[in-house]
């Protein structure tokens, strides 16, 4: 059994080394720590008293090693790598349609323009009942299992039964899947005279293509001298990206960032003059989610003085993952550099190897400690000060990037019960009631975006519903006071909604940034400039 066993281990080593000695340095000696670990997995595969999962067993092993590094190396199985990978990508394979559940049964809110479900007959307001012959509706089945019947490869095909307003009886559409876009640009227009306002959720492929795509169709009809790019809540992606977006603001040979790692050469990213916006004034909305890619950029256009960071201090990842990727799909994402800003500043916040809780609970012990509602209770060491390269202006690393305006979170804003209404999804789910009910006489009553902003109101007795929800779930405000200022929050909120569901998330960002903070300080900012 023994020679059995060193056999296996002997001819599994002379594989993994033929597959990666072109990338790694390996150790196979005799002692080596990779021999034990393969000792260890062979051993318990084949002596241990009960059966094991041998996929399993190797996952977290590889899970093991990481927990022990830094908080952002990870492994992903094949399904879970094409799941994080897919939003960045640009594209996946489906049918086209956004949707959102309503007790148990998926609701289109919109299908995408020209995708396979519009060119089928399927219409926004649609309930999808069945996919080939399967309820869906009903029988409280996950929404990532339905996601996966109704996606699959481009070119195949899937019968969908839908149940639609005002028509009796179910239809069946047979739709082909094709490839589905994705966007990252949330939201883009002309927020003033002269000022366009470009939002940002997350740093992909197609990212910088979208972006001068969006900032040109606003200067057909207008001219901007102004922008303000927002950035809140932006997780980051991918670091070409946000290099080629800083490109479209710098000069030739300003540098933007720069990676550096025990066993990775310093490597340097500068502007190459290709931009095209050096002359328009920048502002910049960070807080305390902008993450990776987002703090790349904010970073760099504070350190070469080119734009205004107005916010809250971001979230500190400033490690550079290098994907290692496995013959069934699966994936190592492996720390192996630090990103820097131009001033020398890290990035990365500071953590303890191995202690993940800690830095998971991090912006949660920042908002006990004061510091996104006090400039003062952010403290800097004297040793992490720095200057941006052009106007010497002070700034500090130790993680993330501090606003050159700081706009403190305002926890006033929203009462108890309405943050209570609201993460009970009461205000969502009358949102997608109300759509659904009366989708077709808003469209008939309003000629455009502008004319609903201007004449809609939100019903009383929509309101009205959802406090009496809230009652029944036992949610109560403490006074009249709070019960009138949630009544206003909510009808704000289902108004940005519905204008959401009708045209797009541009229109319900046209709602929402009336009363955001950091955009009225923005305008702010530049109208004084």
């Amino acid at each position: 059994m023994k020679t059995r066993i060193f056999s296996i281990i002997t001819l599994c080593l002379v594989l993994f080394s033929t597959a990666a000695s072109a990338q790694f340095r390996i150790n196979t000696g005799k002692d080596s720590p990779l021999q034990k670990l393969q000792w260890a997995e062979v051993a318990i595969n084949n002596l241990y008293v009960d059966s094991v999962d041998e996929n399993k067993l190797v996952e977290d092993a590889i899970r093991g090693m990481l927990e022990k590094l830094d908080p952002h190396s990870s492994y992903t199985t094949p399904e879970e790598t094409r799941e994080l990978n897919e939003p960045l990508q640009g594209n996946f394979d489906g049918i086209g349609v956004q949707f959102n559940m309503v007790e148990d049964t998926l609701m289109v809110i919109q299908t995408i323009n020209g995708g396979p479900s519009e060119k089928a007959g399927v219409l926004a307001g649609d309930r999808i009942v069945s996919v080939n012959d399967t309820a869906i509706a009903g029988v409280k089945m996950d929404k990532n299992k339905i996601m996966k019947k109704l996606r699959g490869p481009k070119g195949t095909k899937v019968n969908i039964g839908v149940v639609r307003r005002g028509i009796d009886g179910v239809l069946t559409f047979t739709i082909t899947r094709d490839k589905i876009p994705v966007t990252t640009i949330d939201a883009s227009y002309l927020i003033r005279p002269g000022v366009a306002y470009i939002r940002i959720g997350s740093f992909g492929a197609t990212t910088y293509k979208e972006f001068v795509k969006a900032l040109q169709a606003i200067e057909e009809k207008n001219k901007v001298k102004s922008i303000i790019i927002d950035l809140q809540d932006n997780g980051g992606g991918y670091l070409q990206t946000a290099v080629l977006l800083c490109n479209q603001f710098l000069n030739k040979g300003d540098l933007i960032v720069y990676t550096e790692g025990r066993t990775q050469k310093r490597q340097d990213y500068k502007a190459d003059d290709k931009g095209e916006q050096k002359k328009k004034k920048v502002v910049v909305l960070v807080n305390e989610y902008s993450a990776s890619a987002s703090e790349i950029f904010a970073g760099a256009m504070q350190d070469n003085d080119r734009g205004t960071i107005i916010g809250r201090r971001t979230y500190g990842k400033g490690l550079v993952q290098r994907p290692v990727e496995m013959t069934d799909g699966s994936m190592i994402r492996l720390t192996v550099a630090h990103y820097y800003t131009p001033s020398g500043r890290c990035i990365q916040k500071p953590y303890t190897k191995g202690d993940k809780k800690a830095y998971q609970n991090d912006l949660e012990t920042r908002f006990k400690n004061g510091e996104f509602t006090n400039a003062d209770s952010i403290h800097f060491n004297d040793s992490l000060k720095y200057y941006t390269l052009n106007e010497h202006r002070l700034v500090y690393g130790g993680g993330g990037i501090m606003p050159d305006i700081f706009v403190p979170l305002d926890t006033m804003k929203y009462t108890k019960f309405y943050r209570s209404i609201s993460a009970k999804s009461l205000i969502i789910n009358a949102n997608l009631k109300y759509i659904d009910k009366e989708r077709k006489s808003i469209e008939a009553e309003y000629k455009n975006f502008d004319d609903f902003n201007k004449r809609f109101e939100v019903p009383q007795s929509v309101i009205d519903d959802i406090f009496a929800e809230a009652e029944k779930q036992k949610i109560t405000p403490t006074d009249d006071e709070e019960k009138a200022k949630a009544a206003t929050e909510a009808k704000l909120h289902l108004k940005a909604l519905i204008a959401r569901d009708i045209w797009t998330m541009t229109e319900y960002f046209k709602i929402v940034n009336e009363t955001n903070d950091l955009i009225q300080r923005a305008l702010t900012e530049l109208s004084s400039k």
